[in-house]
């Protein structure tokens, strides 16, 4: 097991330590948390994402690259006690992403039809709904809470991303984000609170927490930019960030701190999707432009 931390946030750590010593104070710690690895693959494939947890174990993801027609993309289910999966696809659909789930195993996620139009959707009680903003052509519903309100994005004429919420009404919430050029609503709570990411004016993207109706900018420190992909009802949130070499890492951010993750298989390419009340973390890492993705689970050890 490897503990992955920032050179930034070390140094951080490594100051704040100093001056208390000079003051003569016991300086206050700062938690780090120290995740198990646990692979999981789809059999016969070699692209799995694992994308969504909830809080009795059962994993939203899909396999296949959609590189190619010979590889779409695919829903499933996966039971992390059973450690069985189950196929979960928009029906007639050419490609399917289940993304986001709940406790009751109500589901949201994407499909793809034969022209490449990208469609939302949920799946309430083994029904498939369609999930389209009035005016749009473009939208993926990506989270999906125990109230049965999703959240996701649409794409305007002009290429750009726009947040929103939904319920199965359905009632339409639009996110205003200030100062964003286009932004995405990736995941909720059953306390409302909504996360996502944008890109601002002079292209840069940053992770953003919309709690109890104030919007708040999340970036990972030292990092060239941010997603903030996942969060449970503690207001814990997961994501992924840049730094400044290129690589990707994933990240949790517990209480008001930080935490890198890397699966140990993976450092440099680790994406961190989503995680439970237990801080159960789900997510994927390799080469996805080569159609190499690997899917893991990270859990805490118990007390």
């Amino acid at each position: 097991m490897k503990l992955f931390i920032s050179a930034f946030a070390a140094a951080l750590l490594a100051c704040s330590v100093a001056s208390a010593q000079e003051a003569d104070e016991t300086p206050e710690a700062t938690p780090v948390y120290h995740y198990a690895f646990t692979e999981v693959n789809f059999k016969g494939d070699t692209f799995t994402q694992l994308l969504g947890i909830n809080n009795v174990g059962i994993i939203a993801g899909y396999h296949g690259s959609g590189l190619d027609t010979a590889h779409p993309n695919k829903g499933f289910t996966y039971n992390s006690s059973t450690k069985t999966f189950t196929s979960v696809n928009y029906p007639n659909s050419a490609q399917t992403q289940v993304i986001g789930i709940n406790d009751a195993g109500n589901l949201s996620g994407f499909w793809v039809d034969a022209k490449g139009n990208n469609y939302g959707f949920y799946n309430f009680k083994g029904s498939f709904y369609n999930v389209v903003y009035p005016g749009t052509t473009f939208n993926q519903l990506l989270g999906w809470n125990n109230n049965n309100v999703g959240t996701g994005y649409s794409q305007d004429s002009a290429g750009n991303f726009h947040p929103y919420s939904v319920t199965t009404s359905p009632v339409w919430t639009a996110y205003l984000l200030p100062g964003t050029k286009s932004a995405q609503a990736t995941g909720t709570n059953n306390n409302g609170a909504v996360v996502g990411f944008y890109i601002d004016s002079k292209g840069v993207t940053h992770g953003f927490n919309y709690l109890s109706g104030s919007f708040h900018e999340v970036d990972y420190p030292g990092a060239t930019s941010t997603q903030v992909l996942g969060v449970n009802d503690s207001d814990n949130f997961v994501g992924s960030y840049v730094d400044a070499s290129g690589n990707t890492h994933g990240f949790v951010h517990i209480g008001t701190s930080f935490t890198s993750i890397d699966d140990p298989n993976g450092v440099g390419t680790t994406i961190v999707n989503g995680i439970n009340n237990a801080n159960t973390l789900v997510g994927f890492w390799g080469n996805t432009g080569a159609g190499v993705s690997h899917g893991f689970i990270a859990t805490l050890p118990a007390n």
